[in-house]
């Protein structure tokens, strides 16, 4: 070995990195944030913590502890019903402590498109590309959901996009019921500010936190539906996640079945 060569690592040494890098896979860390690693959930005698800003976001802000679920939920209501516009909306939901996903993910994920448009489409849940951005449905996903909405004649000049939750779950996995809970009363307040005529929700998670059904989404997608919005009625229908069309590209022949009728009820009212 000279001088300036790396020692070996030992054959145990390397069981043992294999093994974290597995484990590191399994806990969802498969995105490095920042250049430097950062401690993001700092214990409350360690005085205050340092905070890199995320783009987008106020690099003021310290991060608070986090509330127990009943304040959680209460908090989440609060918020979500003082905000007047959407803008507001936005700044209480980066001012929100209520759902451990804040801690892990890069950015807020608020909303991409026309706010004014009368067709809101809602998913899941960022994915590693849009945690990136900043903008939701950008990643593979994303550019299906354009070339479905192309099909009909949209784009996003013309429709309203976001997720009922704004922050991406480690590894991308499905959100749990308690962090969808905490962010359901901004998805509602963002529903009602936007004012859409047709709500379209993208796959089985959106499907039923928004419609209140326990259906799956092979059975419930391509049937219309009415989502309460403040009062107000609206045609609301399930379709298939992109995602999962990327998965089972034999099923966008029920996604174009979607996509048909969402364009009657376009011509239905008037769009």
């Amino acid at each position: 070995m000279t001088a300036n060569s790396e020692p070996a690592i030992s054959a145990d040494e390397a069981r043992a990195l294999a093994w974290l890098l597995r484990w590191y896979a399994e806990m969802g860390v498969d995105l490095a944030v920042d250049a430097e690693p950062h401690n993001r959930l700092p214990e409350k005698d360690l005085g205050e913590p340092r905070r890199i800003a995320a783009p987008h976001e106020p690099a003021t802000r310290t991060p608070q502890p986090m509330l127990s679920t009943d304040a959680a939920a209460q908090s989440a209501r609060d918020a979500a019903a003082a905000a007047q516009t959407l803008e507001e909306l936005r700044a209480e939901l980066l001012a929100f402590e209520g759902c451990a996903l804040k801690a892990t993910a890069t950015q807020l994920v608020f909303a991409d498109g026309n706010p004014d448009a009368e067709i809101m489409i809602v998913g899941e849940a960022p994915g590693a590309e849009e945690d990136r951005l900043g903008r939701p449905f950008v990643g593979r996903a994303g550019q299906l959901l354009d070339k479905m909405l192309a099909a009909i004649s949209l784009d996003r000049r013309n429709v309203y996009i976001a997720n009922v939750v704004p922050w991406r779950p480690p590894g991308n996995r499905t959100p749990t019921p308690l962090e969808t809970s905490a962010c359901l009363p901004f998805m509602r307040r963002q529903i009602e500010l936007v004012r859409p005529k047709i709500l379209v929700c993208l796959g089985a998670a959106a499907t039923q936190t928004l419609l209140g059904t326990r259906e799956g989404i092979m059975r419930i997608r391509g049937r219309w539906h009415e989502y309460d919005m403040a009062g107000t009625k609206i045609p609301a229908i399930a379709m298939l996640h992109p995602a999962y069309l990327l998965r089972q590209p034999s099923h966008k022949k029920f996604a174009w079945q979607d996509l048909r009728q969402l364009a009657k009820m376009m011509q239905k009212i008037g769009n």
